[in-house]
This record gives structure tokens, C-alpha cells and sequence, in this order.
């Protein structure tokens, strides 16, 4: 008897694909590009469709392409489709990428379940060959499947029906990705007879964390309905914390986990949870002061590109001679001036540029000098923002996908933080910011220890557990969260509601959350409502925490 056959379903593609490279006209040799092949092979393209990289961001380009073919769409299909401009760009630049690929014997790694999916499709000796050896099926985690996954799995299924998968509904949280919620949905209607088995309980978390869980997810619409319980006690209640703004926030999740970690806690055992990745900053910054072992699952704030980004911008403009600065900024956002430029005006040989490039040079340098005008006159969070809408960067990711959209709000939490300084002179508020956030850069540098508490999104939590979490910025807009200024549509109304479930349901014994009646966004003060999600679970057994500085006297649901 052969052991089964445990793959992930991208190493399973490209099993399948290299035993039949000769019938796709491929090298068995070939090779996968990752995100950096791809995003160089993109850059390739474009230039070979002969437009400017100010237009289009290669990373935007390569995750629109990526979604695209995890739905199954090909450069021409995308292109009959092209109602705009930027849609037609993007269908030609994707058919040179391929044509890219293909010279270079490579596929990049969606290709791997896309032409997994077309070889089933078109051979049915390969299909029938695969559904005779693989005739049970076991599928983990299938409400996180995109189309081609489906696909891939309905194929290979197709003679026997005999599959058995594993998910979740509730834990839904990544369509933004291409999962598709009704692959899990609509299972019974795929394979008829289907026995469906719903496991209630639940072996982690108290019964009065499962009970606020309940609470909230019973009101979405699209789901299997079902009722966790526990055999564990009712625990400890939930504590809910009304701060006056993110700092006093921060500062009521330290003096927590310093209390916590007194009582015995070990710090890996606690999370601090969040919405958004900008979020982070104010806490990171509270745990440097409280000297408390912290880890960020992710880039921690000020290392982040983007905030690199908008301060390599201020620090060349008043400091033209610093030329790592230079190197970072001169293309961001691409403006199409290339290596050989950039050293020819360090070495002050702008003369022997062509005419359009030292249009190109004249228009960056009127720019930096415009940013040194700006942080010497004005306060330093008018600076930043200056930066972050003039440069481009701003237009260039308002309307990408949503890594770019956190990127952006990165650089407006970098706003927010810039207005600690703007008391003070223009020079010297600047200087002070630059010095602070390099100061801040090289704390941030110290070894991570092993027993740390967590920081991360709630995204990044998916799968983990801990004994004691922090949801922070349960305000309306935060979280649920809007991105964008048009309205919620019910569908991404009930993945922010999944994702709190998520959040709640990471805990073992106690839940703290926490929202600020002030935010700084942009470096504007925002006055907000507390989260939707905190009226679900009134009627759970919740405390509130005793406030620490200027807080709510009372929390309201209203």
C-alpha cells in the first residue's frame, strides 16, 4: 500500500506539471520565479510595451495579475474585458510578461495552479491517470481556496466524489486575496450525498470568550449555523477599556501585560492584536518606554519601507549631499531615471545628460527643494504630508490593492506621529523628528528574545493561540474597518465581523479590548464611536478596566 501523497497545492502542481512537462511544451527543467523574479520580469514588460513606471508600480501590477490568474483569467481574456485605460495597460503589460516567462522557461507561482487546472482540463488520460491514484481527497482549510483551487480539486474529484474537507466559514477573512467563501458554501451542492459534520467543540478557549464569540457571528447571514461550546469554566469576564487616544491606549495595554507578566503569565503567551498594520506604532512605542520584550510579526513601524521611504525624502531635501537618501528616493515613485543617471549627478555631470533626462533630474530636484522649503517653514506633520501627496506616492496607491492601501496608511500614522513636534520651531521640530525616529530605529535593532509578547494584525493571527489577548482600536471605521470612502457592502461587512470572531477566538483564558475615543489620523485629531462589534456582547460577562489617564468616566454601546 502507498503512503499518502501530502502536498501543499502549490508543490502538488508542480509535481504534476514536470511529470508532463513534454505535453505542455515545457522543460521539465523549468523554472519558478518568486515575487522578486516576477516583479523584475514586470518591469521587463512593461518597458517593452514602452510605458512610463510613473504610471503603474510594478508590485501593484504583479498582485492584480497574481488575483487574476487565481481566478482563472488569461491577458486576453482581461483585455476583452479593459473598460478603461489602465485596464487595457495592464492586460497588454501581463501578455508580455508571459511572453517573458515562456522565453525564460519559467512559471511564477500562480501559474503553477493555472496550468495544473488547464493540463486536467484538456487531457483526460493525465486527469483520468491522477483521479485513479488519488482517489480519496483531503483538503485542509478549504474556505481559504481561490477558483483555481477549486478547480484543481473539483478535477481530480470528479470520477469518485470522494472528498472529504476541512473549514471554516466563520474564520473567512482572506477574499481580498481571491478566496472564495462560496467554494465551502455551495460543497453540498457540488457533491451531492455530502455529509456534513459541524465541530462545536471547542478545546481552547473559556466559555465566556466562546460566549462573546457566539454572540458575534451569529449575526452574519452567510454561514452554516452553529454554536460553539466548551466543557471548560466560564473564566475570567472580558475587560473592555474606553482610552482617550491611541497613547493612552498603548499605556493601558502595558500596565496590563506588566501586571500579567507579575502574576506569572510568560510574555509569548500574550498578543496584542490590530487591525491595521499603522496601528502599531503607538504601541511599539509604549513597550520601548516600558522596557517590556516585544516582538512584531511583521516589519516593525519605522522600518517599514514606506516610512523610509517618506523620511529619505526630508533628509536629502535638507541634506543634499546624503546620497544613500538620494539612491532610495530617486525613483519613488519609478520616474525613469536609471543608474548611470544617478551617478552622473553625483559626480555633478548633469550637462552630458539628453534633454529628457535632465528634464527628468530638474523636475526631482525642484521637488526636493520644495519639501526643504516646506520642512523649514512649516510644522513637521504639514512636512510629511507634503511629502507623502506631492511625491506621487499618495495617488500612486490610493486605489491599489490592499497592501497598498496599508502602505499608505503607514505613511499617514508617520503624519500623526510628526505632530509631537509641531510646538516647536519648523528647523528645529524637523531636526528633532529625523534624530528621534533614528534614535527609536536603533532600539528597535535590539536581539528579539524568544519570550516576547506578540504584536501583530489580526490577520497574522490566524492559527495561533494564546493565553491572554489585547484587541485594540475596536472603533467604528478602525474595526470594522473602511478603507475606502464609499460605503460596507454586506459581504465585506461580514468579513470584518469574521475577523473579530478571529481575534476573540485566539485566547485561552482572558480577552482585553480596548478603543480610543481620539485618534490622530493624518495627523488630524479624530473623535470616533466605539466598534459595532462591542454591542454584540453586552449581555456576555465583560468588566470595564479601570481607566489611567484621561478616559471615558463611562463606556457606551449606543
Amino acid at each position: 500500500m502507498e503512503n499518502p501523497f501530502v502536498s501543499t497545492f502549490h508543490a502538488l502542481s508542480a509535481f504534476l506539471i514536470r511529470e508532463h512537462a513534454e505535453r505542455l511544451g515545457l522543460s521539465r527543467h523549468f523554472s519558478i520565479y518568486d515575487r522578486a523574479d516576477s516583479k523584475q520580469a514586470v518591469k521587463e514588460a512593461m518597458s517593452l510595451v514602452g510605458i512610463d513606471p510613473k504610471e503603474m508600480e510594478p508590485g501593484q501590477i504583479l498582485s492584480v495579475i497574481s488575483r487574476e490568474k487565481g481566478n482563472l483569467q488569461t491577458p486576453s481574456g482581461l483585455l476583452a474585458q479593459s473598460d478603461t485605460y489602465r485596464s487595457n495597460l495592464l492586460a497588454q503589460i501581463w501578455e508580455r510578461y508571459e511572453m517573458i516567462l515562456k522565453c525564460s522557461h519559467a512559471l511564477d507561482f500562480d501559474d503553477l495552479l493555472s496550468v495544473t487546472v488547464g493540463m486536467l482540463s484538456k487531457h483526460a488520460d493525465i486527469r483520468a491517470r491522477y483521479q485513479d491514484k488519488w482517489k480519496y481527497l483531503h483538503v485542509d482549510e478549504y474556505q481559504d481556496t481561490n477558483r483555481a483551487q477549486y478547480e484543481l480539486l473539483r478535477l481530480l474529484a470528479e470520477t469518485h466524489k470522494e472528498i472529504f474537507a476541512v473549514g471554516d466559514i466563520d474564520q473567512t477573512i482572506y477574499t481580498w486575496r481571491g478566496a472564495r467563501i462560496k467554494n465551502l458554501l455551495h460543497f453540498e451542492k457540488d457533491y451531492p450525498g455530502t455529509t456534513v459534520v459541524l465541530l462545536e467543540e471547542n478545546y481552547r478557549s473559556s466559555k465566556t470568550i466562546l460566549e462573546a464569540a457566539n454572540a458575534v457571528i451569529r449575526k452574519n447571514k452567510i454561514r452554516y449555523e452553529k454554536n460553539l461550546f466548551t466543557k471548560k469554566s466560564a473564566g475570567e469576564p472580558i475587560g473592555i477599556y474606553g482610552a482617550y487616544d491611541e497613547a493612552d491606549e498603548a499605556l493601558f495595554v502595558t500596565q496590563k501585560v506588566k501586571a500579567l507578566l507579575k502574576q506569572g503569565t510568560e510574555a509569548k503567551e500574550i498578543a496584542v492584536l490590530y487591525r491595521a498594520n499603522f496601528q502599531s506604532r503607538a504601541l511599539e512605542q509604549a513597550f520601548l518606554k516600558a522596557q517590556i520584550p516585544y516582538q512584531v510579526l511583521g516589519t516593525r513601524f519605522f522600518e517599514r519601507k514606506e516610512v523610509k521611504d517618506v523620511l529619505s525624502f526630508i533628509r536629502v531635501a535638507l541634506n543634499p549631499q546624503s546620497s544613500g537618501d538620494l539612491r532610495r528616493v530617486i525613483n519613488v515613485p519609478p520616474r525613469g531615471i536609471g543608474k548611470l543617471t544617478f551617478l552622473k549627478m553625483l559626480a555633478g555631470k548633469e550637462a552630458e545628460l539628453n534633454a529628457g533626462l535632465k528634464q527628468k533630474v530638474s523636475a526631482f530636484r525642484y521637488l526636493l527643494a520644495s519639501i526643504r522649503e516646506v520642512a523649514l517653514s512649516k510644522k513637521p506633520s504639514e512636512t510629511v504630508k507634503f511629502v507623502i501627496t506631492q511625491t506621487g506616492l499618495e495617488k500612486l496607491l490610493a486605489h491599489g490593492t490592499e497592501e497598498e492601501l496599508e502602505r499608505l496608511e503607514n505613511m499617514r500614522e508617520l503624519a500623526t506621529v510628526a505632530t509631537l513636534y509641531d510646538t516647536m520651531p519648523p528647523q528645529e521640530g524637523i531636526e528633532k523628528l529625523l534624530a528621534d525616529v533614528a534614535l527609536a530605529s536603533e532600539q528597535d535593532e535590539i536581539k528579539e528574545e524568544h519570550d516576547a509578547v506578540r504584536l501583530m494584525t489580526v490577520h497574522a493571527s490566524k492559527g495561533l493561540e494564546f493565553d491572554c489577548v489585547f484587541v485594540t482600536g475596536l472603533e467604528q471605521d478602525l474595526f470594522p474597518h473602511l478603507r475606502r470612502e464609499e460605503a460596507q457592502d454586506n459581504e465585506e461587512a461580514e468579513e470584518e465581523r469574521r475577523l473579530f470572531y478571529v481575534a476573540l477566538t485566539r485566547a485561552r483564558d482572558k480577552v482585553f479590548l480596548s478603543y480610543a475615543q481620539v485618534r490622530t489620523i493624518f495627523g488630524a485629531r479624530q473623535v470616533n464611536l466605539p466598534s459595532e462589534f462591542l454591542s454584540d456582547i453586552e449581555e456576555v460577562s465583560w468588566q470595564p478596566e479601570v481607566n489611567l489617564g484621561k478616559s471615558f468616566k463611562t463606556i457606551r454601546f449606543d
